[in-house]
């Protein structure tokens, strides 16, 4: 019976399918990135947002008796495109096409997210959505403003935390496991970011899309659950090594990821569901941040039982399945 359970995952078998999908999942991230690094309106591997370019935010408060009349974000976007500043002004027309509109506390608070303004070009904005989403209570308006500085000390900080989780994480498998189970690890992780980067990447080509601060927030939260995934599947190898040595170390290796799946599949399930949940209801200033982790744990399950086994299978004492052993395993799996 056991024998039966644990040949259903052929992961070192079919290790060349494996490595094939990750490959092409990986040369379109790269493609994405590149081709947004050489656009000239992006000039950069993903479209930065507001946060890391800098800008101005403005917060208004509407007046509603008792309820707020329901307003549309795309008629907003379209008054602040609309806006016509005095010739001379160093605000190009164009980027208030990168101008974001929030609707939160049930369409009472409208939150606007522009290019840097000066306070006179900020109140151009205000007065040119009041038609569409005003009556504002005065008095209630809060102008923001993110210098470029700012903004850049903010990509920085994020870069660094993110070189930061890479080493804590490869000291402490190193320590825990050896060296080979760390660099396998970064590689999954690697292959994690790189193709969640470049989804992203592509969505900027194709709908513009931009990312902030909480995308980079989601690239440590995908780390983490990447490197946690891959630690218990190498987890389970090494207990398999010491209870299964008379097996070549590809049979331990398939069995050792057999007995993880169910655990992964409910894992990354219940994961996905309340990202789901955010994706369905939790508006659009969590929207991306929950479709990000939400291909992370994809992308993640998919390197944590498929990649990172099927490349610690090239160990030099590994041993390629004989004959022998799949007529062996075939009749176990006919009987």
């Amino acid at each position: 019976m056991t024998s039966k359970r644990f040949s259903r995952l052929k992961v070192c078998r079919n290790r060349r399918f494996i490595w094939i999908i990750s490959l092409v999942c990986v040369l379109l991230s790269l493609l994405g990135i590149i081709l947004s690094s050489l656009n000239p309106s992006i000039k950069a591997p993903l479209k930065p947002g507001l946060d890391f370019t800098g800008g101005t935010q403005i917060q208004l408060e509407r007046e509603c008796s008792p309820n707020c009349e329901a307003i549309n974000t795309q008629k907003i976007e379209n008054a602040i495109r609309s806006v016509s500043f005095a010739p001379g002004n160093d605000v190009e027309k164009s980027s208030l096409f990168r101008s974001k509109v929030q609707i939160l506390d049930g369409g009472q608070l409208v939150v606007l997210r522009l290019p840097f303004l000066s306070a006179s070009q900020s109140q151009l904005v205000i007065d040119a959505i009041k038609p569409v989403a005003g009556p504002f209570q005065i008095g209630a308006q809060s102008i923001d403003t993110i210098g470029p500085s700012l903004g850049g000390q903010l990509l920085r900080s994020s870069l660094v935390s993110l070189l930061v989780a890479f080493a804590g994480i490869a000291v402490y498998i190193a320590l825990r496991y050896d060296r080979l189970y760390a660099f396998l690890a970064l590689v999954a992780l690697t292959h994690d970011l790189l193709i969640v980067c470049g989804i992203f990447a592509w969505f900027g080509l194709i709908i513009n899309l931009e990312v902030d601060s909480l995308f980079a927030v989601s690239l440590l939260t995908i780390a983490g659950y990447s490197v946690n995934d891959t630690v218990v599947v190498f987890d389970r190898i090494r207990e398999r090594s010491e209870s299964d040595k008379n097996m070549p170390l590809a049979e331990q290796i398939d069995r050792a990821v057999s007995a993880t799946f169910t655990r992964t599949l409910y894992t990354s399930g219940t994961t996905l569901l309340p990202l789901t949940a955010l994706i369905l209801f939790g508006g659009n200033t969590l929207y991306w941040f929950a479709i990000a982790l939400a291909l992370g744990v994809v992308v993640g399950s998919w390197s944590s039982i498929a990649l990172a086994p099927s490349l610690l299978s090239l160990r030099k004492d590994s041993n390629q399945f004989t004959k022998a052993d799949l007529s062996r395993e075939n009749s176990e799996i006919d009987a």
